[in-house]
């Protein structure tokens, strides 16, 4: 009796086994791969399917959202022979279940060796100059190669991202050096080129300023001249009117000749700076004679203004 109860149970619990092997509920996001007799037939989508049980089996459960891979830290040499640390992330999405699951033996594996033997590669190509100034240039020689070279895997890798780069603390130092004599030099230079500006703005300052005195001495010189001919020309005028007026026997005109000419003589002896004591002639007639000829003169040359006037 016992027995019978036994048996009845199992049979009981084979039967919900079974029961239970038949339904499968995939997630949103997944897909799994099914197996008949160790052979793969069908992919199961999200939702409720159906299988046979003791034939079908769920061969591998795959995630189909795009996935995040963490690239551990390595060391590379650079073209240069440097060496740097270099760690980094990748992201790729599986676009083919069949090929994700059936084409390599472990997709995260293979795929980290990938990105991480490729990075070797890319950075052996490049200085440390251009590797610490161009990484979205590393970014994008990782993203094709490595996307490429997944393509058997039913994987696409959509981003590839290099998280750090470290140089040695020795050439860090000695950039850092190099970086500071460099603004160093861009500051001298600029110095210099400020101290030659002020210079050239200096003499060209000069330059105009010698230009405009010379200009204005020039010019100077010009009125000067003009003026010294202009009184040329009146005195040349006066004295032909006074040969006018003499030639015609005026006797005042030459007596104003003579005493313009003795007034001036009187004027550069009075001026002189060697004269300390100025003698005048008794005889003061002339002078007046000479300043009356004047006066008469001036009234003859008044004369045929005023009536012309009238």
């Amino acid at each position: 009796m016992q027995i019978g109860a036994f048996i009845g149970i199992c049979l009981v619990a084979l039967a919900f086994w079974t029961l239970f092997k038949c339904f499968v509920i995939v997630r949103q996001g997944y897909q799994y791969t099914v197996e008949r007799m160790g052979r793969f037939t069908r992919v199961l989508t999200p939702g409720f399917h159906t299988m046979m049980p003791f034939f079908d089996a769920i061969g591998a459960k795959l995630n189909m959202m795009e996935q995040v891979l963490d690239v551990p830290s390595q060391e590379a040499i650079t073209k240069d022979n440097a060496m740097v640390r270099v760690d980094g992330v990748l992201f790729f999405q599986i676009q083919d279940a069949v090929n994700a699951a059936y084409q390599v033996r472990d997709l995260h594996l293979a795929i980290l060796n990938l990105i991480m033997t490729n990075i070797r590669t890319v950075i052996g190509s490049m200085e440390i100059d251009e590797l610490l100034s161009q990484r979205d240039m590393i970014n994008h020689k990782l993203l094709s190669v490595v996307d490429e070279a997944t393509v058997p895997w039913g994987v696409k890798v959509t981003r590839v991202e290099i998280r750090d780069i470290t140089p040695p603390r020795d050439l860090v130092d000695a950039m850092a050096r190099q970086m500071k004599a460099e603004r160093e030099k861009r500051a001298t230079i600029l110095d210099a080129e400020g101290i030659r500006q002020s210079e050239i703005l200096r003499a060209e300052g000069e330059k105009q300023s010698a230009i405009l005195d010379a200009e204005g001495k020039k010019m100077a010189a010009f009125l000067e001249a003009e003026a010294r001919e202009r009184a040329a020309e009146a005195e040349a005028n006066a004295t032909k009117m006074v040969s006018d007026a003499i030639a015609k026997g005026n006797m005042n005109a030459l007596n104003y000749f003579l005493g313009q000419k003795y007034i001036e003589a009187l004027k550069g002896i009075a001026t002189s700076s060697n004269q300390k004591l100025l003698m005048l002639p008794m005889d003061t007639t002339n002078v007046a004679g000479s300043l009356a000829g004047i006066a008469e003169v001036a009234k003859e040359i008044l004369k045929p203004s005023e009536s012309r006037k009238k």
